[in-house]
């Protein structure tokens, strides 16, 4: 499938003026960054990268796409034929999927001509906006959890195509499993799922709605508890299932009450090895307020597929340097009130002191690192290459282990739930 429509019209205006203005073959350098962080958030975390170049790989425009452009006059004929034969043969580097990323973090830079990366804003944008905004909020729940395991569950609260996506950036950030099969098909996420109050209702009775999910998934399936009065529905699941009950879900009432009292009635009833699930429009908030409590499963929903309250990241692209007739590069910026930016290609490093990482520093021009600083970017495309042979599920699962151990290495202010801060400062070097 073609992604080459995943894009805004004024893209299209903007190639089309720049080919006639002969500025459209000018050797350009974008760059993808936040202004800040949602909800003065410590950090956020660099999600979608994997999903972006197999996108950017599609973008084609095929018969279909250049009919659609011709039929709306949207650009010229001229333009229409060099669309016709668009393939982004430029560069592509970034910070490695699943690390983290400050206001002013060159996270992707795309270097080729003018009209080749000024096709892709929107593409990359959409792509990277959403999964950063929702690894992040996951990685927060994550942090919140503690050693308890998460589900994402938000399939129901999410476009089709969205929730795929989010179950993938969730995974990134540590969650345990998704809901989603198609996400576990595409990703190879372990999937899982319970019961709904519907299946219990659709019954004649909670006990026999409970002997035939025991019937058909053994004891060690989760039941679902609160759909009449609890109490009595946890002694009618050990009664059925044995003290070898998998699980029990609760999604209703005063969580933290609840569940310290469907503990003590389980391990009355000697199911001290029964797990309790906790679901009901959880967020990071009222994860780290059920720190105390004996939960043993958070299934998030809603507040992971939405970014916890912002859906987007907040990222912009922008052209920071480009090439003039002589050959030179200059380095330029947008200058509006209230949206400026450094111009010139950065590379990023970070500082680390006694393991803990302790600065991000930007480099432009002739600036130099700090001794002994690490590099963050990687090449994902040279060329209009892809770097990566791995399989989605491959490159998913190297992000997910590059994240948790980068998220080892922040100090422990990152993991405050109070608006802040930045939990490392960002230092710029070398502009002039």
């Amino acid at each position: 499938m073609s992604t080459a429509l995943f894009t805004d019209h004024y893209e299209l205006t903007m190639v089309d003026a720049a080919r006639a203005s002969k500025r459209a073959d000018r050797q350009a350098v974008f760059e993808v960054f936040s202004r800040s962080l949602p909800d003065r958030r410590p950090y956020g975390v660099v999600a979608g990268t994997g999903r972006l170049i197999e996108a950017i790989a599609q973008f084609r425009f095929h018969q279909n796409e250049l009919e659609f452009l011709s039929r709306h006059c949207i650009v010229s004929d001229d333009t229409l034929e060099w669309l016709a034969n668009y393939r982004f043969g430029g560069d592509i580097t970034g910070y490695r999927e699943g690390d983290i990323y400050f206001p002013g973090s060159p996270i992707l830079q795309v270097e080729g001509t003018f009209a080749e990366a000024v096709l892709l804003e929107t593409l990359i944008l959409s792509v990277l906006n959403y999964d950063c905004a929702v690894a992040t909020a996951a990685s927060r729940m994550v942090q919140a959890a503690g050693t308890r395991t998460l589900i994402e569950m938000g399939a129901r609260r999410a476009h089709e195509s969205a929730a795929v996506a989010a179950a993938r950036a969730a995974y990134l950030a540590g969650f345990a499993a998704t809901s989603n099969l198609h996400a576990g098909e595409r990703y190879d996420i372990p999937t899982k799922g319970t019961a709904a109050h519907s299946f219990t209702l659709v019954h004649d009775s909670e006990e026999e709605a409970f002997r035939a999910q025991i019937a058909t998934m053994g004891p060690n399936t989760t039941l679902l508890i609160d759909t009449y009065d609890m109490r009595k529905g946890v002694e009618r699941a050990i009664a059925i299932a044995g003290t070898s009950l998998g699980a029990v879900r609760i999604d209703s009432g005063d969580l933290p009450v609840v569940v310290s009292q469907v503990r003590a009635h389980l391990d009355q009833l000697g199911a001290q090895q029964t797990k309790i699930v906790v679901t009901n429009d959880l967020n990071e908030h009222t994860i780290a307020g059920l720190r105390g409590a004996p939960v043993d499963v958070f299934g998030v929903g809603t507040s992971v597929v939405t970014g916890s309250g912002y859906p987007a990241a907040g990222l912009v692209y922008k052209l920071v340097s480009r090439m003039d007739d002589n050959g030179q590069w200059l380095d330029v910026a947008k200058k509006s009130f209230h949206k400026t930016n450094p111009g010139g290609k950065k590379r990023a490093f970070r500082t680390f002191r006694k393991g803990r990482a302790h600065e991000e520093v930007l480099t432009v021009g002739q600036g130099n690192p700090p001794e002994g600083a690490g590099e963050l970017s990687e090449h994902f495309m040279l060329g209009g290459i892809s770097q990566s042979s791995l399989s989605p599920a491959e490159t998913l699962a190297r992000a997910r282990e590059h994240h948790l151990a980068t998220i080892a290495t922040l100090p422990d202010t990152a993991f405050s739930l109070s608006p802040g801060d930045p939990a490392l400062p960002v230092r710029l070097v070398g502009e002039e």
